[in-house]
């Protein structure tokens, strides 16, 4: 870690040995001393230790990197992955909302539509942005973008990172709940590729307003979950203190929503978080988006429908003695347009 970077509490042992090595480095520099096998053995140390350490990550020590505020966010994404971006603003209904941004860009040449939540850096530009969560009116700009993407036939490229959509007074009463169905209803016959990345938190249905895509894709060190732990430890424990437990009941980390299918992927992280070394991350999701989207490209818009509706159908399962079983798809219904052509 270095001095610039702000360290967690798991962290702390790390940034103790790399203070010293540091003092020693400018002791050596202003006093004319050679200090290069201890500094060498402390460096040995330090290597291992983060070793050991981030080897070993517990669901919340994910969680506290995940909300780092040195993360990056979407609009850093979009900057180190895109060109030409335009921001499109309103949802042409009551308001704009900071809280998700989105619009026209350029990825790797080919026209995409991107979108996601965005926090804010100062504290000024967090309460604008609204801390991540967006409202009603962001959740139908989100829509908004994805419709047009469909009418241009653009891919959608979506950013999830929100502790939850707003649940203040002001959003109920703008209709939060049914604007967060309704994308979900739309995107599941949105008919271009849609495909969406956790890069920090993904709480609950505010994640999933725009989470429904072909791919669901996870950085190594983000979360998703119907809840955060804290919400979950309040009401299963009465006692939020306890979201540490909660974190590690919920089954929110990467790879344990890997091995459950919920997501398709797992984006790898520089050692200690995305951000350490935001280019090298920015350059590995690059990689991850443009062998997923070449992928569902190559299938038409039924097939892409099609498939979507079976991934999502396939979710859940359930243990009966050792065995975990999936529960089967069931055969798509057809619309009745679709029986009334066909009779």
């Amino acid at each position: 870690m270095t001095d610039d970077i702000i360290g967690l509490e798991f962290e702390k042992p790390i940034s103790e040995l790399e203070k010293k090595i540091q003092e020693l480095k400018s002791c050596s520099a202003s006093e004319h001393l050679d200090f290069t096998d201890e500094i060498r053995v402390l460096e040995e140390k330090c290597g291992q230790l983060k070793v050991q350490i981030y080897n070993t990550l517990t669901p919340w020590q994910r969680v506290s990197i995940a909300r780092h505020p040195q993360r990056p966010y979407t609009l850093d994404y979009i900057r180190a992955l895109c060109t030409d971006f335009i921001e499109l603003h309103g949802d042409r209904t009551f308001s704009e909302d900071a809280a998700l941004v989105g619009g026209l860009a350029l990825f790797e040449g080919k026209p995409v539509v991107v979108l996601g939540h965005q926090k804010g850096r100062t504290v000024q530009d967090s309460m604008r942005r609204n801390f991540g969560m967006p409202h009603p009116e962001g959740y139908r700009k989100a829509l908004r973008l994805m419709k047009l993407a469909e009418k241009f036939k653009r891919p959608v490229l979506c950013f999830i990172d929100t502790p939850g959509a707003y649940p203040g007074i002001g959003a109920e009463e703008r209709g939060q709940a049914r604007a967060i169905a309704l994308n979900l209803m739309e995107m599941a016959s949105l008919r271009t590729p849609m495909i969406c990345t956790v890069i920090g938190e993904g709480g609950s249905g505010g994640a999933l307003a725009i989470g429904m895509g072909d791919r669901i894709l996870m950085l190594e060190n983000a979360w998703y979950s119907v809840i955060s732990p804290e919400g979950c430890a309040a009401i299963l424990f009465r006692d939020a203190a306890r979201a540490a437990e909660a974190a590690t009941a919920l089954k929110l980390t990467a790879p344990e929503l890997k091995a459950l299918r919920i997501i398709d992927d797992i984006i790898p992280e520089p050692q200690g978080g995305a951000h350490h070394d935001p280019a090298a991350t920015a350059e590995a999701l690059r990689a991850a988006l443009s062998k997923h989207l070449a992928a569902l490209q190559s299938l038409s818009p039924d097939q892409l429908l099609e498939s979507r509706y079976q991934k999502f159908r396939s979710l859940g399962t359930w243990r009966e003695g050792e065995l975990a079983q999936v529960i089967p798809a069931a055969p798509r219904r057809r619309a009745k347009s679709q029986k009334i052509a066909n009779s």
